[in-house]
């Protein structure tokens, strides 16, 4: 990755690749997806590649990834700005990347949307269950390469992230995210458990950059089970909350 964001998970490439990065759970279909440093970064540059060589996205085209907190997101994320291209969760947009229930809404003419991207969020990157015409499965990124350079280098001071009226660069983005991670007190070894639906709408600092900043590790639970929490913040050894309480854990930015 050569953009200043993705110089955030090159750091965490250089410190710590092989343990947990990012753990997932959905309490309702039970699954655990877990993610080092190396595995992330694979699936990101296999997206950089997908989106640079399969959809022809260039620099400082838009992006809108209309996807919950999730570690397929996450690659996207990292994958959009490694191209240099803008992270926006609004349309139109030259690319829309979604989950496979909501890529429907963007088949309209009238969209202003080149390319859809939708993802099944299968744990196992399954395929989508019905291929429509004009849709990329995220399924095809398994096809790309494992190295990415690209086309244009990632110039810092170009807009990276677009939220409303507020547009950020890459560099931009990289202080904010170690501002952040100042402000909730994370650091490093901290493990970061985050309710997905309340951080939802919240853009990619809170749950993913600042933690990564910080080289924290994130622990995503999807339509979390109350009951099954305390357990789970023992076994995976959460030292940092947001968006739920657990008893006897610091909340981030208490």
């Amino acid at each position: 990755m050569t953009s200043p964001i993705g110089a955030i998970l090159d750091a965490r490439l250089a410190a710590d690749a092989a343990s947990p990065l990012i753990t997932y759970y959905d309490d309702e279909t039970g699954e655990r997806t877990e993610l080092s440093a190396t595995t992330l970064a694979n699936w990101a540059v296999k997206s950089a590649n997908l989106l640079q060589d399969g959809l022809d996205v260039e620099a400082g085209q838009e992006v809108a990834v209309l996807l919950d907190p999730h570690w397929q997101s996450a690659a996207i994320l990292l994958a959009t700005w490694a191209v240099g291209a803008i992270v926006t969760e609004t349309t139109p947009a030259d690319v829309v990347v979604t989950s496979e229930a909501r890529f429907v809404e963007f088949q309209e003419v009238d969209a202003g949307v080149r390319e859809i991207v939708a993802l099944s969020l299968h744990p196992m990157g399954r395929p989508l269950a019905t291929k429509r015409a004009g849709v990329t499965d995220y399924a095809d990124v398994l096809l790309y390469g494992d190295h990415f350079a690209p086309y244009t280098p990632v110039e810092p001071d170009a807009i990276a992230l677009r939220a409303g009226r507020l547009e950020l660069t890459g560099r931009s983005v990289a202080n904010a995210a170690a501002e952040l991670a100042g402000r909730l007190g994370l650091a490093i070894g901290d493990r970061l458990l985050v309710d997905v639906e309340a951080v939802r709408g919240g853009g990619p600092l809170p749950w993913l950059l600042a933690p990564l900043a910080a080289g924290a590790s994130i622990v995503l639970c999807r339509r979390a089970e109350p009951g099954k929490l305390a357990h789970r913040a023992e076994t995976e050894r959460v030292t940092v909350t947001m968006g739920v309480h657990v008893e006897g854990i610091r909340a981030a930015g208490s």
